[in-house]
């Protein structure tokens, strides 16, 4: 293994320094226009552009690297875990929480949103997405979840039961659903349109078992307009493109779902009421390529407004909503928390939040709405 190493490193200081003398032609060919002065740094700037606009180990070594790493470990850059048959995982399902507290700080924080929204007359029901690992474990290659996060989906149901917060088990019916297609996208962290219409369904189905909510009035259609081929979030751990493309996982085609009101059953075409249910989340609810948001609004035949956020997780997003006072939430019956678990061990930027705000939020205290944002007297708007 030694032998290897040696040879790895080896190769690659050869292919750099091949590739940097080649390089320097195109550095002698610079020229800088008059007004850029070297005292200001505008001339190391313009040198640096035009010698990385020139330099072809710039992509070809990150290629020839990643290429060597994947090929000889198969491993990816940190953040992907290498799985079976051209499976990619997010390395955030396989590690511990970076500190002892943070699941429970998280926990604290939950609890808290959950009083808050009973204060303003709010019901609020967590979605929670079990982990992509959890569900395809025959994917799952060499590395394997820590005990932590193999015991989180089930410590977090008792949880939410415990709070009373605990909707359908999307475990089971996403496990079930696999006999139908793919729940989960094979080279990307989210699931399919397929996996967020099951969820929808049993979600619904829940709510209205447990006299949560009665089905609406409105009537939703969903079909398909086609497919599209679809480059998997996590294939850019692997920088194998362009010129190790063919040992890169294949991309995979992904279903286009659209959801429309239609006029059938009567109800409420032209939205003169306002929707009394809000879905928050992440970029599993915001982004319109999984459909969850239509599937949903189809499953409990009602709008919905949608609060949810690309890259910012499961709290900031409902703490934005939290901060923008008692009228944003105002005719709200019900909200549905979508959150994967795996965030449950994650940490979040909450640098925009005043800490006592969120300290009087996590100690169940009634959080005074002016500390909500930090430096501010009054709650800014969601971005």
């Amino acid at each position: 293994m030694r032998t290897i190493h040696i040879l790895y490193s080896l190769t690659f200081v050869v292919v750099l320094a091949a590739l940097s003398l080649a390089s320097l032609p195109n550095l002698f060919r610079f020229s800088a226009a008059s007004e850029t002065t070297f005292l200001n740094g505008k001339l190391t700037h313009a040198i640096e552009k035009h010698y990385d606009k020139g330099f072809p180990v710039k992509e070809l070594g990150t290629n020839a690297w990643a290429a060597l790493e994947y090929g000889l470990f198969g491993e990816g850059r940190p953040g992907v875990v290498i799985g079976r048959e051209g499976w990619l995982f997010t390395s955030e399902e396989f590690k511990p929480a970076i500190k002892p507290s943070q699941v429970e700080d998280n926990w604290k924080l939950i609890s808290g949103v959950r009083d808050e929204l009973q204060r303003r007359g709010i019901q609020l029901q967590v979605v929670l997405l079990p982990a992509k690992a959890r569900l395809y474990p025959e994917f799952v290659a060499g590395q394997r979840p820590v005990a932590q996060q193999q015991a989180l989906y089930e410590q977090a149901r008792q949880r939410l039961a415990g709070l009373g917060l605990q909707g359908a088990n999307l475990y089971s019916v996403l496990e079930e659903g696999k006999d139908q297609g793919l729940v989960f996208l094979r080279t990307d962290t989210h699931w399919t349109p397929l996996g967020a219409e099951l969820a929808a369904r049993a979600v619904a189905e829940d709510l209205l078992q447990r006299n949560l909510w009665h089905s609406g009035e409105l009537t939703y259609e969903t079909r398909q307009v086609g497919s599209e081929t679809h480059k998997g979030d996590l294939l850019s751990y692997l920088p194998l493109d362009p010129y190790f493309a063919a040992m890169q996982p294949a991309k995979e085609p992904l279903e286009k779902r659209v959801t429309e009101q239609s006029d059938e059953g009567g109800g409420d075409l032209f939205g003169d009421s306002a929707p009394q249910i809000a879905l928050v989340g992440t970029s599993y609810s915001a982004n319109p390529k999984w459909n969850f948001l239509g599937a949903l609004r189809q499953a409990l035949g009602a709008d919905l407004y949608n609060y949810a956020e690309d890259g910012h997780g499961p709290l900031v997003p409902m703490l934005r909503l939290l901060a923008k006072g008692e009228e944003e939430t105002q005719g709200l019956k019900l909200v549905l928390w979508e959150v994967p678990e795996r965030y449950l061990a994650l940490s979040s930027d909450l640098s925009e939040f005043d800490p006592q705000w969120l300290a009087q939020l996590g100690s169940g205290q009634e959080p005074a709405e002016r500390l909500a944002v930090k430096g501010s007297a009054k709650p800014v708007a969601a971005q």
